[in-house]
């Protein structure tokens, strides 16, 4: 079950902490394919594998949200017992909180929690619906991120990978949030000063996810700041995933 769910970017059973990445909508884990280049080398790299993409086409998609994170937490199984670090960005970061919410009731919360891009849950009222027809979505998706434009301009690889985006963008539309419970572990916030799907004071919010310490780092870019911002958030989470090792 851990094979289906979790891509090894670089991981063995010598590596006693690993950065776990989850995705945004439509995302697939080739997003992180480039980062164990980038983070320190006794790090194992992790990426989740969402249903009905890469190796996983036939599989279903989720029916919520809540569900995702329920199989995820069950596919990491013993992993949990591991110094795990997530990173969640977009949708991302729900599931990754959603996950370390079940792991910290099992006893085995991860060592950190990083969110990147994202309104914390209980400040998800009035944020924007996702659009319903396979225009808008292909628009939407493009209006963030102009190197998909070609993907869709490709009807064998439109007909690829709309559908996993219909389906995520289905799951955000669904899920409400509301109050959580506060975690043990630091939570560190990421976003690009010119995201317009959460302003720096919104990542603010995920300070209150926490009995643990919070901070956030603001880096120059929109949604997929990331990307270009590669090298900067990867020495920021080296630094992280030093921190949780003491």
């Amino acid at each position: 079950m851990r094979e289906r769910w979790i891509r090894r970017l670089r991981d063995d059973d010598g590596y006693e902490t690993k950065l776990v990445c989850f995705a945004h909508a439509g995302g697939w884990t080739t997003a992180f394919s480039t980062w164990p280049r980038g983070l320190p080398p006794d790090v194992g790299v992790l990426a989740v594998k969402y249903p009905g993409r890469e190796d996983r086409l036939g599989d279903p998609f989720p029916s919520a949200l809540e569900t995702l994170a329920d199989d995820i937490g069950e596919a990491l199984g013993d992993l949990a017992t591991r110094r795990l670090v997530f990173f969640g960005h977009s949708m991302g970061a729900s599931v990754a909180h959603e996950v370390a919410l079940r792991l910290h009731r099992r006893g085995n919360a991860p060592a950190a929690l990083c969110v990147s891009g994202r309104r914390p849950p209980h400040a998800l009222e009035g944020r924007r619906t996702y659009p319903g027809t396979d225009d808008e979505i292909v628009a939407d998706v493009v209006r963030f991120d102009r190197s998909r434009a070609a993907v869709f301009a490709d009807p064998g690889l439109r007909e690829l990978v709309l559908p996993p985006i219909r389906a995520d963008y289905q799951l955000l539309d669904a899920y409400s949030g509301g109050d959580r419970p506060p975690l043990d572990c630091p939570v560190y916030a990421y976003t690009g000063a010119d995201d317009p799907e959460v302003t720096p004071e919104q990542m603010r919010g995920w300070a209150g996810l926490t009995r643990s310490a919070f901070r956030l780092r603001v880096l120059p870019g929109g949604h997929f700041y990331l990307r270009g911002e590669e090298a900067a958030l990867l020495a920021d989470l080296s630094d992280v995933l030093h921190v949780s090792e003491r």
